[in-house]
């Protein structure tokens, strides 16, 4: 039986899935202490409470700062930020440094963690975050500020990402790009880019019909992702650098995940026969080979940051599980052991985790398999259906499509599970979240 586009296109990931089967049957390095005060490892993450003292120095453009820094710490699902007008006595403090600050006003307001601001001069801003119990340091830097707005959010991005450093080691969350489809219309659906916080939302394509799933090349300059026109399955990049889009059509009639390896090259499902497989493309997008010979349905594949492993999804054992190759033996492994239906497989950077969907009910729910110990958590628990989730670079966050809110939008939660945090992406439906390897990717 023949598959059209228009039989399947617009539909999401797993509704595809359905279809498909139905066809073919100052920087200061991490302290013990900050490790101690903010609790990043549990499952559901335990909260941390944040307070901002009132600002030293007389800059006008220090509450704009500290919104932009409260703003932020609110995306985190292990934050929980605390209104200083909570505090005993008021959030002022005397001094810069821990001799100058009464902690136990702070600890009487149940604040764990406190940061402070202190204007030098217009043009330099100190921020520093101590642990509230111990009285001490966590770290601190000096950053300069530039005139305008947008310099203050920079600023802003930079102390999280510091903070974020010093809490799970890796701090480029706040500076990172995330491409995203966004519906506009029927049947049209461009691919655009955003930071988590929302800053510099871009439409990045502007073509009739329906981007879906992409993916960014590890130097973070293009985009790849799979386009469905009314004729045709096609391959679609784009070129940040020149901010033009290109279609390729490859023989057959089925285009489905395309992604990056670490060397540049694409792994995607194409039709080679009866049932699409994943190819390897090289760096002109040129056949090299199938990366798994199989007669089954092999979809969505997912490589580390290696390049030694691959998630991908099959129906080898009956419905769409979730399967794991080691690219350098060969060897293959089926690893969602529960459910009947997963999909959308995101393997961590660090290759030590995989994200999948899996259909539950009526809807679907985000779990996470440790590749170490073997063990299965869930991470997500609805409301709506949650779907597609992605792996950061830091392999911390996990971003996902989710309908809790009565649409199609992205959230952010950990690897750990956590309150999701929704990602503010504008009007339109927003699905398929990709984070860039390289994180701060050209805006």
């Amino acid at each position: 039986m023949s598959m059209t586009p228009s039989r399947y296109a617009g539909c999401g990931t797993s509704a595809f899935w359905a279809a498909l089967f139905l066809m073919v049957c100052l920087i200061m390095p991490p302290s013990v202490s900050a490790a101690l005060t903010v609790d990043v490892t549990s499952p559901g993450n335990t909260m941390t409470n944040i307070v901002q003292a009132a600002p030293l120095g007389n800059s006008s453009r220090a509450a704009a700062l500290q919104k932009a820094i409260g703003a932020n710490m609110t995306l985190l699902p292990f934050v929980n930020v605390i209104n200083p007008n909570g505090i005993p006595g008021g959030g002022a403090i005397s001094g810069a440094t821990a001799d100058g600050i009464d902690f136990k006003r702070f600890s009487l307001a149940n604040a764990q963690l406190l940061i402070t601001t202190n204007w030098n001069d217009p043009s330099m801003v100190e921020l520093r975050c101590f642990s509230v119990a111990q009285g001490s340091l966590m770290f601190g830097n000096r950053y300069a500020v530039k005139d305008g707005e947008d310099a203050l959010l920079d600023v802003a991005d930079k102390f999280c990402d510091d903070f974020l450093e010093a809490v799970i080691g890796r701090g480029d969350f706040f500076r990172s790009s995330m491409a995203f489809i966004k519906t506009d219309g029927a049947r049209k659906r461009d691919v655009w880019s955003v930071r988590p916080n929302g800053r510099y939302l871009h439409r990045l394509t502007n073509m009739q019909g329906e981007a879906l799933s992409p993916s960014w090349s590890p130097d973070g300059r293009k985009v790849i992702f799979t386009h469905i026109d009314k004729r045709s399955h096609g391959l679609g990049i784009y070129d940040t650098g020149s901010k033009s889009t290109q279609r390729i059509k490859f023989p057959g009639n089925t285009v489905i995940g395309p992604t990056y390896l670490p060397d540049g090259r694409v792994a995607v499902s194409l039709t080679d026969g009866r049932n699409p497989s994943i190819f390897i493309l090289g760096h002109s997008l040129e056949k090299q080979g199938k990366l798994d010979e199989s007669q089954s349905i092999d979809v969505s594949p997912s490589v580390d940051a290696k390049g030694t492993l691959m998630a991908f999804t099959s129906n080898r054992m009956g419905g769409p599980q979730i399967f794991l190759k080691d690219l350098r033996s060969g060897s293959v492994r089926r690893i969602s052991q529960y459910g009947n239906y997963n999909t959308d497989p995101s393997i961590s950077p660090d290759g030590t985790l995989i994200a999948y969907a899996r259909q539950e009910g009526g809807g679907h729910r985000i779990y996470v398999q440790d590749l170490i110990s073997g063990q299965e958590r869930q991470l997500t628990f609805g409301p709506g259906s949650d779907e597609e989730p992605a792996f950061a670079p830091d392999s911390y966050f996990i971003a996902f499509m989710s309908t809790r809110n009565g649409k199609k939008s992205i959230y952010i939660t950990t690897r750990n599970g956590g309150e999701p945090k929704l990602l503010p992406s504008g009007a339109g439906d927003a699905a398929f979240p990709a984070w860039s390897r390289s994180m701060r990717a050209r805006e």
